[in-house]
């Protein structure tokens, strides 16, 4: 495991759960307003954190802990996430994974072996407008519509969410992807905000993206749960 990152103890990363997060090195995608540029662009890495100390903590801590959050960057990128995942099991933790969707198989897989517990999935846009959010020319939009039918017909925990930006998301956008996704999921809009490590700003460029208000935000909301009625606001103040 490629591991660049790791917080002992979280509440929030884990709904309902008192966990650690497991921040893993290099994504497939380069979203403009991902606050993990470091994790993302390569020129940015650093060295990565021994994974045996960090499991040595994880089963050190394991009375108290409830789960793990393992997130990214993107986890299913690391070839050896099942047996980093396998690990954390022995402790008899439960686990969440964090993916964009762009690799159903690996997530079949760990769910198939009985090894997550909980998925939050990120969904960028709408299809017509997946490739442009996710900062790519084109993008293999079938690896992610399969794995929203996993989720959906796997039997186990899960969410969706999307980040919400001024410049790449508007209420046709929005509406759009609602209509795509329309379900009882549990589906939660989650405001940008610009720190240092969103990626534009790391590679110098001129920030076009703004944060929606809390009213447009709520505006939002209600298109969406035409669709989506389970949609909720997340970490907005």
């Amino acid at each position: 495991m490629t591991i660049a990152g790791f917080v002992k103890t979280t509440l929030l990363d884990y709904p309902g759960r008192l966990a650690c997060t497991v921040f893993t090195q290099g994504c497939n995608l380069r979203c403009p307003f991902c606050q993990n540029g470091s994790l993302v662009l390569p020129e940015y890495f650093e060295t990565p954190l021994d994974t045996e100390e960090i499991l040595a903590h994880i089963k050190k801590r394991s009375s108290v802990l409830e789960g793990v959050c393992i997130t990214g960057g993107e986890p299913t990128l690391m070839p050896d996430l099942k047996d980093f995942i396998k690990k954390i099991k022995e402790l008899d933790l439960l686990v969440k994974l964090d993916t964009n969707g762009t690799n159903p198989e690996a997530v079949s897989e760990l769910i198939n072996e009985k090894l997550i517990d909980h998925v939050a999935m990120d969904i960028k846009a709408s299809p017509e407008d997946y490739a442009k959010v996710c900062g790519l020319p084109q993008i293999a939009f079938d690896k992610i519509s399969a794995s929203v039918e996993l989720l959906r017909s796997s039997g186990i925990a899960h969410e969706f969410r999307t980040t919400l930006v001024k410049g790449l998301h508007s209420k046709a956008s929005v509406k759009a992807l609602a209509e795509w996704l329309a379900g009882p999921d549990a589906y939660f809009l989650q405001s940008y905000r610009e720190e240092d490590g969103v990626i534009e700003k790391l590679k110098g460029k001129e920030l076009e993206l703004e944060s929606f208000s809390k009213d447009e935000l709520n505006e939002l909301l209600n298109i969406v749960r035409e669709y989506l009625p389970a949609a909720e606001l997340r970490g907005v103040d």
